[in-house]
């Protein structure tokens, strides 16, 4: 038996499974899950303690730790290899008293004393976690999972990620990324204009005044409590609150438009916001279908943005008779909401079983 901690440190939120496995599989379906708040661009020095504190709030016990990260992408950090090298070293100061194994591009698991010798190889690896997590069930399919800050889109061909891009740009040139999600996206990067009355359209402001997580908490595509990161104002999550931040959007406010204009508004940018999914989607289905033309392929949709926008992206580009998936119908709700940490989990299990 084998107890690993998976830990997925993203710039917003920071995700640790703990898992107690025996030859790869999850014992007794017994798995913690834990979700921390962190920006890292307000204060990167202190992920030590966030670390530490998620140690002791599982309880300890590990044998290993598995890690992945998008962190490092953070502008906090002068480079990717800068990021990289504070976030596993803060990782290995916490967790001082076992291996610890991070994941790379390429789907292989390295000591941290390695993973620092080619520090771009395991920058922003977590989609290849989710995809081999997934791999684990579906020989052809692609796996769309929205996030609160964007979107991976990961290809699984002959039981194995099949991605094109091994780097974020190389991800957002074919389509396997799309920088969108469920709360932190500025709405001015969805759209450039919107209808207001009678369907005039009016230019949006660039500034930092509404989140996609307003657009989805008017429309009830989430809840208050689903709203976990901060808001554009620092304010509230009431829906009246996230009308307000709508309605600065166009320079307005909530005495200028009515509820109804700013719901017509909402629901005009969330339906861009599908498109632009589903745009990326298309390119990786489109290669997907021509390397197994013949096989079909499932669509395998997780996330927060799930429901409401990798399942209404899917349907955008495939047939009816194309399966499509809950992750959690394989997992459990809170496991998928975190699939990169569980996968990173299962992933360094195997390896330190094979290594036995």
């Amino acid at each position: 038996m084998v107890n690993v901690l998976g830990l997925d440190i993203g710039g917003a939120n920071t995700k640790a499974v703990y898992v107690k496995t025996k030859n790869g599989v999850i014992l007794g379906g017994d798995v913690q899950v834990l979700v921390e708040y962190f920006p890292f661009w307000k204060n990167f020095e202190m992920l030590g303690h966030v670390l530490q504190k998620i140690r002791e709030k599982l309880g300890g016990g590990f044998d290993v730790v598995g890690v992945t990260m998008t962190a490092e992408l953070s502008d906090v950090y002068r480079t990717k290899r800068e990021g990289v090298e504070h976030i596993l070293s803060c990782v290995r100061e916490v967790f001082f008293d076992v291996p610890v194994y991070v994941l790379n591009v390429n789907g292989s698991l390295e000591l941290v004393e390695n993973a620092l010798l080619w520090p771009l190889g395991v920058a922003a690896a977590n989609w290849m976690a989710t995809g081999w997590l997934v791999a684990q069930y579906f020989e052809n399919c692609i796996v769309v999972d929205v996030g609160s800050t964007s979107t991976s889109i990961i290809p699984v061909i002959n039981g194995k990620v099949a991605a094109l891009g091994k780097t974020d740009l190389d991800k957002l040139i074919v389509g396997e990324l799309v920088y969108t999600g469920s709360l932190r996206t500025n709405l001015a990067a969805i759209v450039q204009t919107v209808p207001v009355r009678d369907r005039v359209f009016s230019a949006v402001s660039s500034e930092l005044f509404a989140l996609s997580g307003d657009m989805h908490l008017i429309l009830g595509n989430i809840r208050g409590e689903q709203y976990t990161c901060e808001t554009a104002d620092g304010k509230g999550v009431s829906r009246k609150e996230a009308l307000t931040r709508l309605a600065r959007l166009v320079c307005a406010d909530t005495e200028m438009l009515t509820e109804e204009e700013l719901v017509k508004i909402a629901q005009y940018i969330y339906k861009k916001q599908i498109q632009q999914i589903a745009k990326g989607l298309s390119q990786v289905y489109k290669h997907v279908k021509e390397e197994v033309a013949a096989a079909n392929v499932s669509i395998i949709v997780t996330g927060l943005g799930k429901d409401f926008l990798a399942y209404r992206a899917v349907e955008e580009i495939v047939t009816s008779q194309t399966v499509i998936m809950d992750l959690s119908k394989l997992l459990p709700e809170k496991v998928s909401l975190a699939a990169p940490a569980v996968g990173v989990s299962l992933m360094t299990a195997k390896h330190l079983e094979t290594e036995k």
